[in-house]
């Protein structure tokens, strides 16, 4: 799995237009690594995020490819990213209820697909932007997993297309402080699992990025329904 950014050449991006994903956008596009962002209709509840998508690829430069895997997407019942019949629980990823929330095997079906897109494309890379967030609860997030699929791929590929995670071992403000940098508009981001007309400010995703926002002291422009539900989750962690 590539460490060195130097390394890296034309690179596909998996996408969700997601703050993580438009902040590796930016990152990669910066360098003039960014040849392609490839988004996933995988059935999700919060389809609006492909629009954030497909927005980032437009003001960067680089064609859009969405991949719909929505019949699979419908296979992968249970989820309350896929399953309208499971609610998405509000509160902190701390919290248990978050595993309802687990798409199985979505990463590794997303870059299955990506690194086949990126061969037939003649691509170097494909970039995920995972984060140490996600470890705990996203067994296809972790390191281990992401150092082996990359593997995997350098058998099936001949070592053609290598896979690149930078903020793997970040934080989710980490990343906020990194997309400061390379002037993301944040605003067209889109996290929430509800996908509603706001963000709701209330689910996981939500709670995490109003949090990140906090932490990497950078202005946080989303508009959420509930603005203040983070700071409840927060203090009711504290140790009385």
């Amino acid at each position: 799995m590539l460490k060195d950014e130097n390394l890296l050449h034309k690179t596909a991006l998996i996408g969700s237009g997601g703050l993580d994903s438009v902040c590796l956008a930016y990152r990669l596009a910066a360098t003039g690594k960014l040849a392609v962002i490839i988004g996933f209709d995988y059935g999700q509840r919060h389809k609006k995020e492909l629009y954030f998508a497909r927005q980032c690829a437009d003001k960067l430069g680089v064609p859009f490819l969405l991949s719909d895997i929505s019949a699979i997407g419908a296979q992968l019942n249970g989820s309350a990213l896929t399953d309208k019949n499971v609610a998405v629980p509000d509160g902190h990823y701390a919290e248990a209820t978050m595993k309802q929330t687990i798409v199985p095997n979505r990463n590794a079906v997303f870059l299955s697909i990506a690194f086949g897109i990126a061969a037939a494309h003649d691509l170097d890379n494909v970039a995920i932007a995972v984060h140490s967030g996600d470890h705990f609860i996203y067994p296809d997030c972790r390191p281990d997993f992401l150092a082996l699929f990359d593997q995997m791929e350098e058998k099936s590929l001949e070592g053609t297309v290598r896979l690149y995670a930078p903020y793997a071992g970040k934080t989710k403000a980490d990343i906020v402080a990194d997309g400061a940098k390379y002037k993301v508009p944040f605003a067209a981001t889109w996290s929430c699992y509800k996908g509603g007309e706001s963000h709701c400010g209330r689910c996981g995703t939500c709670v995490e990025r109003r949090e990140a926002f906090y932490l990497a002291g950078v202005e946080d422009p989303t508009l959420y329904a509930d603005p203040d539900f983070w700071l409840t989750c927060i203090e009711s962690e504290q140790p009385a």
